[in-house]
């Protein structure tokens, strides 16, 4: 296993007004596989999608999370990763029948949401449709029609073997000036010859090497990626607040209990009936059942 992997890469063109980021991700993806049965096109979408907010999240100026989220009529019915300014990812899809290797085939009538909520201020929301032949294709068309920045998205993954990996990069023009725009198109070009078994097994150092040995890069100290499951057996209480009484309550004298399950990480979180009278008394606390 790498020491490069499951850590987010920021460095920045001294002389070109570019940024660039690089992710990999080994562990935190593996923990969004083992969550569901995912067919082999799905496990490579999840990690394109868990490296893709990465590197959106990276793109944060403040606290605060971005959800991307792709929704069809097609075989892929729906994926979203979650990810927070700390870089902690979660994620979950869901299918019908077979999918398609093509990405474009996996949807139908399909879209891509990008939510920013950030801890302070208003959430924002864009979409775009997924028409572009790939994940990456459409995250360069939601910059530039969105945050008319010019961007380079690769994305890169390897599911085969024991150790599942995912990586990706961004490229993007700083808004300082016009000339800004040349640069970045020469260093695009560039990034563009990166394979998938460079940007998934050389060394991070090798590759900007690699790539950008006749520019001045600095490079600033990664960040920790990880798979975080915000769920809680409190925030379970308060799903269960807005559900009928009566209903749970007759749910827990046929199965003694109410069960939550996560969908992401696949914790469950169990309440008898002493818990759901405190629930919807307003005065659950402490755990009557463990979870």
């Amino acid at each position: 296993m790498s020491e490069n992997n499951d850590f987010l890469y920021r460095y920045l063109f001294e002389k070109a007004h570019v940024r660039g980021e690089l992710v990999r991700l080994q562990k935190s993806y593996a923990a969004v596989l083992e969550a569901q049965d995912y067919p082999a096109p799905v496990r490579r979408l999840m990690g394109e999608l868990m490296a893709a907010t990465s590197l959106l999240t990276a793109t944060l100026k403040f606290e605060g999370d971005i959800a991307v989220q792709l929704q069809s009529e097609g075989p892929v019915k729906y994926a979203v990763i979650n990810g927070t300014d700390k870089q902690e990812l979660r994620g979950v899809a869901r299918w019908d029948g077979d999918v398609p290797e093509d990405f474009a085939a996996m949807f139908t009538k399909g879209l891509m949401a990008i939510t920013i909520t950030p801890k302070d201020g208003e959430r924002y929301q864009g979409m775009v449709s997924l028409d572009k032949g790939s994940l990456a294709k459409c995250l360069d068309g939601y910059f530039a029609q969105s945050e008319q920045l010019a961007t380079r998205v690769i994305l890169k993954t390897r599911t085969e073997g024991a150790i599942p990996l995912a990586a990706g990069m961004l490229l993007q023009v700083m808004p300082v000036a016009e000339s800004a725009h040349e640069e970045f198109e020469h260093l695009a070009q560039i990034t563009d010859t990166i394979t998938s078994e460079e940007l998934l097994d050389l060394p991070v150092q090798d590759i900007l090497y690699r790539l950008y040995h006749q520019e001045d890069v600095e490079l600033y100290q990664p960040q920790p990626v990880m798979f975080k499951c915000s769920c809680s057996r409190q925030r379970s209480a308060m799903a269960l607040a807005s559900v009928d009484k009566q209903d749970l309550l007759e749910i827990a004298a046929k199965d003694g209990e109410v069960a939550i399950n996560c969908q992401y990480c696949h914790a469950e979180y169990r309440f008898d009936a002493i818990d759901i009278e405190a629930i919807h008394a307003g005065q659950f606390n402490q755990p009557s059942s463990l979870s």
